[in-house]
């Protein structure tokens, strides 16, 4: 997805930076969903929960990098949202200085590699491309019978229902997800 690799990357701020982080708030309340861990099985651990949060605002990010306009440049601040907010929680959780920028990097080059994966997957012709990549990403390639296949469909609204979005509402900072549940089905 060679668009993601234009967004990537902390820029100085922040004509979009109050928008971002409501659409980055969306996408984190929308990971938080407790039907992903008790239904779908994701490990509700750093990695898990990290996972549905990349996961999410990747499909934010998705839907704004094309957008005419401020799309690209609010797709980017979103990004810049996230890994501040990544930055603040390895910090509050007492990740020493030395090795908040490692991680950090590690942070972005998961990202990095989950976005491509899973923009490539959302255009492929072979259903399976989604859920083979959310398996190996989400569940280490070890998902619960059937967990694959529904968070598989439940990207593939998400990305519909935010493709039918207002740019305009999405500028001023509102994303509004499907219930997983009903989407998943």
């Amino acid at each position: 997805m060679a668009g993601f690799l234009q967004v990537i990357g902390l820029r100085r701020p922040r004509r979009h930076a109050g928008a971002a982080r409501g659409l980055y708030n969306a996408a984190v309340t929308a990971a938080r969903e407790p039907w992903f861990y008790r239904v779908l099985g994701v490990p509700d651990t750093l990695d898990g929960r990290f996972d549905l949060i990349a996961l999410h605002a990747f499909l934010v990010i998705h839907r704004l990098q094309d957008a005419p306009d401020q799309g690209p440049a609010l797709a980017q601040a979103v990004f810049d949202a996230m890994f501040r907010d990544m930055d603040d929680n390895l910090r509050e959780i007492g990740v020493s200085d030395l090795s908040v920028g490692k991680r950090m990097r590690a942070m972005w080059e998961a990202l990095h590699g989950r976005a491509n994966a899973y923009a490539a997957a959302l255009t492929s012709p072979d259903g399976s491309a989604l859920e083979h990549a959310l398996a190996r990403n989400v569940w280490r390639d070890a998902p619960p019978p059937g967990a694959a296949a529904a968070l598989a469909r439940l990207v593939t609204a998400q990305s519909h229902h935010l493709a039918r979005q207002d740019l305009a509402a999405l500028a001023s900072g509102k994303a509004d997800f499907l219930p997983p549940q009903a989407a998943a089905r």
